[in-house]
């Protein structure tokens, strides 16, 4: 009979008045034992590749995949090649279910999802460097239950905003699917990055798409990709070509045709708008 999972406390690792502990690891090749642990944890590839263990299989994680993970989840992370780090945040349970209980909103979400497994979400790179700063503020400043808020809601609040919209019936591995596929190295192939993703066959995955959001895995990428171009347009000066290229639509025309779909003007004029609203406000 193998061994019984150790079980992390909260108290052993939040010094009295803590609400918040951030902790970075260099994670070992050796494949892990499963953990659980009493608190909620907040946990996110910061450099190299990570094979997440479940109870019931595994999923590789690359830079910029993030898991919410809470009490009754179990898992483990194994280090894929070298320079494998993760950064983890242990957030003491009474913060997270007090945050439930003045945002109803938060039902059925993130760390309140009642997924028998972690969620899993991917952030860009520019989304990465936000949360790497939230990480070093509360490294450096308070961490009682005002400051562990102060980090985490900025955080949750950017999260939810691009948690896919799934009934509670949908199976994990379509959650799991639909969050990778913000990722541009999965988006970029279009509906056949989604299915790799899901790690299931195309027509299985499609139907499941119908059920469930009633979509197709190509409206899904393609929302994803269009979600993409808006911040890039906004944020960089690169070419309508170049944008087009990263999300996976090198055809303009069909990239303009998408992006008009989605945001309701073309690519230029969305452009020019929100570049002149940042300068004047």
């Amino acid at each position: 009979m193998p061994d019984a999972p150790v079980i992390l406390r909260h108290a052993d690792i939040l010094a009295p008045g803590e609400c918040a502990a951030l902790t970075r690891a260099a994670l070992s090749p050796a494949r892990p034992a499963l953990h659980g642990h009493d608190f909620f944890e907040l946990a996110w590839v910061q450099n190299g590749r990570v094979r997440h263990h479940l109870p019931d299989g595994r999923e590789d994680l690359a830079e910029g995949s993030v898991i919410c993970a809470g009490p009754g989840h179990l898992h483990g992370l194994q280090g894929r090649g070298e320079h494998a780090l993760v950064v983890s945040v242990t957030l003491h349970p009474d913060l997270v279910t007090d945050l439930a209980r003045r945002h109803p909103d938060l039902a059925g979400r993130l760390f309140w999802s009642g997924a028998a497994a972690p969620v899993r979400l991917t952030r860009d790179s520019r989304q990465m460097a936000e949360l790497n700063r939230a990480a070093l503020r509360l490294e450096r400043g308070r961490r009682d239950a005002l400051g562990a808020e102060a980090f985490l809601l900025p955080i949750i609040c950017g999260l939810t905003e691009e948690e896919a919209p799934l009934p509670a019936q949908a199976p994990v591995w379509l959650a799991r699917a639909c969050a990778a596929a913000r990722d541009p190295a999965v988006f970029q192939e279009g509906a056949a990055g989604f299915a790799r993703a899901a790690g299931k066959a195309h027509p299985h995955v499609s139907r499941s798409m119908r059920r469930f959001l009633d979509m197709s895995p190509s409206d899904w990428i393609n929302a994803q990709r269009m979600d993409y171009a808006a911040r890039r347009l906004t944020g960089s000066a690169d070419s309508l070509a170049e944008i087009a290229a990263e999300c996976g639509v090198p055809n303009l025309s069909h990239f303009h045709k998408l992006f008009r779909e989605a945001h309701g003007q073309t690519p230029q004029r969305f452009r020019r708008a929100r570049q002149r609203d940042v300068v004047q406000p």
